[in-house]
């Protein structure tokens, strides 16, 4: 016996030492962690088991055959993160660079067939050089039965993607499925062909954080959802994350234990809004003050700013917050905006997750830009989200509703479940000096009257009221009480249940 375990515990250094010291030193020498490495900092201490641990590839092509290193480049496995169950694979760059193989790619897909038969969430830590080129079509072959596990699980567990080194040709595409992708700034790119393909076709001299890094991806493209400093900063925040998240799309939203009091009350919130309407406030003010402890966890903070998403709690259970921004372009729904909120709400709305919707909008940005771009179709995205979500919605609108966007934003007649207004809320078809100026547009050339005209539209629409007296607000409320009305209300609505009519699939305005 004694043999057969020297044995093992041979093969587990060997395996566990991946591509050997030298690569790991190069690869702590660019500032990254190992694979195993991440997979310590994601996961419980001690709850990590690796699956597959001695699985080589089988290629004889190029002379591969003399090559193998147990693992082939990805280690997988399972384990809790904060005590609950999650699947884990994370890219070895030190072996083969960390390219999928046709055996590499059934290590993941393994897993992620595990998650989805026990509907636990899974991990992707992604750090490769895209296919292994030696295997040839085996390779693609392995990327194809990776996406369709993507696909299968979309909706049902949640998929976290964390790009924590170079991810290129087909590897973007799986993380491109999944519902959140996290990059590391500075050591992580994501392209689907790099600066040398680049500068051959077209000719464009660019270098790898020019055309994929965490910049480009958090705050251009929107592909990322939030960039992290560095490896532990970013697993770190994983592990919050995952706190929010659902285990599955049946489990409902976990519960922590939370110190605030569900009718705290929030007297400063009663002078957040200033006098003057076009004065800017920082939305992230409210929402600090309302949810738990102050604890919100921004998505996509770097895209789209005049609008806000991410996760925080109400009484300890999870809520998906979106608020318009009045710091960035007064808050309005551009092609971006709506994009980003549409995506949000739809997460949202598959794992059970309630909608808190805080807003302050003058309107659609207008202008040939917006409009060329598609703004009709992106901003028919998130009305179509929040209209085809059966999650609790609850809506509190602290000052500008005009226009669309005023329906847009989870109005009652979308469906919203509860709608207040602070006494501060306009809700009107467009700010009162453009009203006027279509209305009366005989009386332009009389400044006096106009000026009478605009303050008569202030007093009969500047106000909740209108909306209130048709029954589209459910109650004018203090600011100061806005986090025990939400509390309520969330209560109230925990056992709705609404049933879209029956279809194989919507077809949203992509």
């Amino acid at each position: 016996m004694k043999p057969v375990i020297a044995e093992l515990e041979q093969r587990r250094a060997n395996a566990r030492l991946g591509g050997g010291q030298k690569r790991i030193d190069a690869q702590h020498a660019r500032g990254k962690l190992t694979a195993r490495e991440r997979i310590d900092l994601l996961m419980d201490e001690g709850s990590f088991e690796e699956f597959d641990m001695y699985v080589e590839h089988r290629c004889t092509e190029f002379g591969m055959e003399k090559s193998k290193i147990s693992g082939d480049g990805v280690v997988t496995g399972w384990g809790t993160i904060n005590g609950r169950v999650v699947y884990v694979f994370a890219k070895d760059f030190t072996v083969f660079g960390g390219s999928l193989s046709e055996t590499h790619a059934r290590k993941i897909t393994k897993i992620q067939d595990m998650a989805l038969k026990n509907r636990a969430p899974i991990v992707g830590l992604f750090d490769a050089g895209g296919a292994r080129i030696q295997e040839g079509v085996d390779a693609l072959g392995g990327y194809g039965e990776v996406f369709q596990r993507n696909v299968m699980s979309s909706g049902v567990i949640p998929q976290i993607s964390v790009i924590m080194g170079p991810c290129a040709g087909g590897d973007v595409y799986s993380p491109a499925m999944t519902d959140f992708i996290f990059m590391v700034r500075d050591t992580s790119y994501m392209f689907v062909t790099g600066p040398d393909v680049v500068k051959t076709v077209t000719n464009e001299t660019v270098t790898a954080e020019e055309l994929g890094g965490a910049k480009v991806h958090t705050s251009k493209s929107s592909v990322a959802d939030r960039a992290y400093d560095n490896d532990v900063e970013a697993l770190l925040q994983m592990r919050r994350l995952m706190d929010f998240l659902p285990s599955n799309n049946t489990d409902g939203v976990p519960v922590l234990p939370t110190m605030d009091l569900a009718d705290r009350v929030e007297t400063s919130l009663d002078t957040l809004i200033p006098d003057n309407p076009n004065t800017p406030y920082d939305m992230h003010e409210l929402i600090g003050k309302v949810v738990d402890e102050g604890d919100f966890y921004e998505i996509q903070d770097a895209f789209a700013k005049n609008i806000l998403t991410g996760f925080a709690r109400m009484e300890g259970h999870t809520i998906g917050i979106v608020a318009n921004q009045p710091m960035v372009l007064a808050g309005v729904l551009d092609s971006d905006a709506s994009r980003k909120a549409a995506r949000f709400v739809r997460f949202c709305d598959c794992f059970d997750i309630p909608i808190v919707t805080f807003v302050d909008v003058p309107g659609f940005l207008p202008g040939t830009a917006q409009e060329y771009g598609g703004l009709i179709k992106h901003g028919a995205k998130l009305l179509f989200a929040y209209a085809e979500a059966t999650v609790p919605k609850v809506t509190v609108i602290t000052r500008k509703a005009y226009g669309g966007a005023y329906d847009v934003m989870s109005s009652k007649h979308i469906r919203g479940d509860v709608n207040y207004a602070w006494p501060t809320a306009e809700i009107a078809v467009m700010g009162a000096k453009g009203a006027v100026e279509i209305i009366y547009r005989s009386e332009l050339g009389e400044p006096e009257k106009i000026a009478g005209r605009i303050k008569d539209y202030e007093t009969r629409f500047a106000n909740p009221f209108v909306a209130a007296e048709r029954g589209y607000i459910d109650e004018v409320i203090l600011p100061r009480m806005t986090r025990k009305r939400i509390c309520r209300a969330l209560n109230m609505l925990r056992n709705k249940t609404l049933e879209n009519p029956w279809k194989k699939h919507d077809n949203i305005p992509l």
